[in-house]
């Protein structure tokens, strides 16, 4: 263990010589209780209580910071009432793959759709994530969110730079794997037509579906 080994190393001497501030910072307070000997040294024991400490502290106040969650929104957005009767819609949930513009379009259609709009998507949005979308959402700084327009802005520009981008001709040549389901197929090829870079219109889309079926 780390506080072990410190202490290890210093145990075959009985006193350390430590160089002595003339001015001390506030990080220097806890230093200012070691009793110095007035030729500079410090006890062996009471130098490797004081570095146990420091280091333990140190440990334990990194652990809780990292388990510890805080809305990613100010207390302006937190305070944010919901209309009269408001009932939460069910939302279409976003995993971090697939399209992240067309999920958006979707999530502030639903809110609209259900009497809420502007600032209010921002506490809301959440619903509308799982896996590691979720994961996203719940690491972003506590407080750094003050509007509907930078979460969404946020969110496309992280989602977009992971996003895989299929081209044409890969789109072309996709076909239906052996002992593939046709709707397993005809699902995993329209998600691959959410992410074709080029456009599609709606009967080349159908034939070159048709077109991969064996």
């Amino acid at each position: 263990m780390q506080v072990m080994s410190w202490g290890n190393k210093v145990e075959a001497h009985d006193e350390v010589e430590i160089p002595i501030k003339q001015n001390y910072t506030e990080k220097d307070k806890s230093a200012k209780e070691l009793q110095i000997s007035s030729d500079g040294l410090i006890p062996v024991d009471q130098l490797k209580e004081f570095i146990e400490g420091t280091i333990r502290s140190k440990i334990e106040g990194s652990s809780r910071s990292s388990f510890t969650y805080s809305k990613p929104y100010t207390p302006r957005i937190d305070s944010l009432k919901m209309p009269m009767g408001y009932q939460p819609p069910k939302f279409q949930q976003f995993d971090g793959k697939g399209n992240p513009k067309q999920h958006v379009a979707h999530f502030v259609e639903t809110c609209n759709n259900a009497g809420t709009y502007g600032d209010h998507l921002v506490k809301q949005f959440v619903r509308s994530l799982k896996s590691n979308a979720f994961d996203w959402y719940t690491d972003l700084e506590a407080s750094s969110i003050n509007g509907w327009e930078q979460l969404e802005q946020e969110f496309l520009n992280h989602f977009n730079n992971t996003r895989r981008i299929v081209s044409m001709v890969e789109l072309t040549n996709s076909r239906q794997w052996k002992e593939e389901p046709v709707i397993d197929y005809i699902n995993r090829w329209r998600n691959l037509s959410l992410n074709c870079k080029d456009r599609l219109f709606e009967t080349s889309t159908i034939e070159m579906c048709i077109q991969g079926m064996h």
